[in-house]
């Protein structure tokens, strides 16, 4: 592994390494703001945003870093919070370096932790393959729904995993079978200390004169019922056994329900929306609000799918405070 430079990435602003003979780069910005990676649009800077030309070169740079720096993977920032006062550590950005994906035979394909949801279902579909489709309605990359068995319109990720590829925090590459891992609702556990960076997935050939589930159709049906061209993360909360936490949320009164520039969406009470230039104090505080009126109503705790990170800025002010 090459060595690491720490020190003069610290300095500057951006710093280009070159990592072996094959012109593998790793760009490092320094106090990068977070609202321009994820889908909420808001949020702090982080310390340190990485992206890098291949997985192989993010191995180099990651073997180089302090064993206590904190890192966070970040796909499209679909399901990420990140508080005012930024992430004082190291992002990695998977889009742009594990980006493979391909059929590897007749019902199996490879997708890199980079490659869209959307796109691994356009993909199989191209490829007569059945069984993808749900993948369409998951707003991120492959990496994401890998580490939170993300799903849609009924379906969900591991059931078609057959494996992953993953990285530690030594830059050592794993290939490891999908039984190592226990997964359930929205929750996937396993080997720690370790990221996805990509899967080999197995689906159905489609038969002779069958047809599959058609995505267009599923994509409208999804418009007709959740917010879709705004800045949100998707659903906020995980749905209760039995429940769901839109019709709780709902119940509470609370659709509508604005702090500072955050709105709950009224198409869909799982929606918090950013639509008048929202602080991420403003939207947790949503979270928040929505998640403890829950629990006075109803009795029910609910839990986020949205992932929080970061620290708050000290004695911040929301703008404008909550309103109806």
């Amino acid at each position: 592994m090459p060595e690491i430079m720490m020190p003069e990435i610290m300095m500057l602003e951006t710093t280009k390494i070159f990592m072996s003979d094959d012109n593998d780069t790793v760009t490092v910005l320094r106090d990068e703001p977070m609202a321009r990676h994820t889908s909420w649009r808001a949020g702090g800077a982080a310390r340190r945003f990485v992206t890098a030309s291949s997985l192989q070169a993010l191995a180099g740079f990651i073997a180089g870093l302090p064993e206590d720096e904190p890192l966070l993977w970040v796909g499209l920032g679909s399901n990420l919070l990140v508080r005012d006062g930024g992430f004082d550590g190291t992002v990695i950005a998977t889009q742009g370096c594990m980006t493979r994906l391909e059929m590897l035979d007749d019902t199996h394909v490879y997708a890199g932790a980079g490659v869209a949801d959307a796109k691994l279902a356009r993909f199989c579909k191209k490829h007569d393959l059945q069984g993808a489709e749900f993948f369409a309605g998951i707003p991120g990359l492959v990496g994401g729904a890998l580490a939170m068995n993300a799903g849609a319109w009924g379906g969900e990720t591991w059931p078609r995993v057959e494996s992953v590829v993953t990285i530690d925090r030594q830059g050592v590459i794993h290939t490891r079978m999908a039984d190592e891992y226990q997964t359930g609702y929205r929750h996937v556990s396993g080997p720690s200390g370790e990221w996805f960076a990509g899967a080999i997935f197995e689906f159905e050939k489609k038969q002779g004169g069958g047809q599959t589930i058609d995505i267009k159709q599923l994509l409208a049906k999804r418009a007709a019922s959740q917010p879709t061209g705004v800045a949100s993360c998707g659903s906020v909360f995980r749905n209760p056994e039995g429940d769901h936490a839109a019709r709780l949320i709902e119940d509470c009164g609370l659709k509508g329900k604005r702090i500072g520039g955050a709105v709950i969406s009224e198409k869909h009470a799982n929606f918090i929306i950013n639509d008048k230039q929202a602080s991420a104090a403003d939207i947790e505080a949503l979270i928040v609000l929505a998640h403890d009126e829950v629990k006075r109503k109803h009795g029910i705790d609910l839990q986020t799918e949205v992932n929080i990170v970061g620290k708050p800025v000290v004695a911040e002010e929301s703008g404008g405070g909550a309103s109806s």
